[in-house]
């Protein structure tokens, strides 16, 4: 089956996250990918790290070859994410910090993390799918 992406924003969330929670034993690696939105002027999104990690994510669980499930969750525009009450920062399951922030989610909860400044490291994302139950 591969790569399978699931998008989910503020809004949706919950309701994605509890699909992507049912279907999570039918995969290898589940996984959640914490975004920036796209700026409507530009199409690209405001986050520079989020621009350069993505692609080199979905490189990677291309690659992979196993199942793979990743929920790519948009944390909203520059100034919704900066508000310290973002609900993915008080959120005690996800506690974000920055973005982009790739978790590995296993068991009901976050197995593993690579945050802002190392979600683009290819062997990183290596290592973080090389973990298993």
């Amino acid at each position: 089956m591969g790569l399978k992406i699931m998008d989910a924003t503020v809004a949706s969330f919950n309701e994605v996250f509890d699909k992507f929670k049912e279907e999570a034993a039918n995969n290898k690696a589940n996984l959640i990918l914490f975004l920036a939105d796209n700026d409507p002027s530009t199409n690209l999104s405001w986050c520079p790290d989020c621009v350069r990690a993505e692609p080199v994510i979905l490189k990677k669980l291309e690659e992979y070859g196993e199942n793979v499930a990743l929920l790519r969750a948009y944390v909203g525009d520059r100034p919704t994410w900066r508000t310290p009450q973002h609900p993915w920062r008080v959120d005690s399951r996800f506690q974000l910090k920055g973005v982009p922030t790739l978790i590995r989610w296993e068991n009901d909860a976050v197995a593993a993390r690579l945050e802002d400044h190392e979600a683009h490291i290819e062997s990183k994302i290596s290592a973080l799918l090389g973990k298993s139950k």
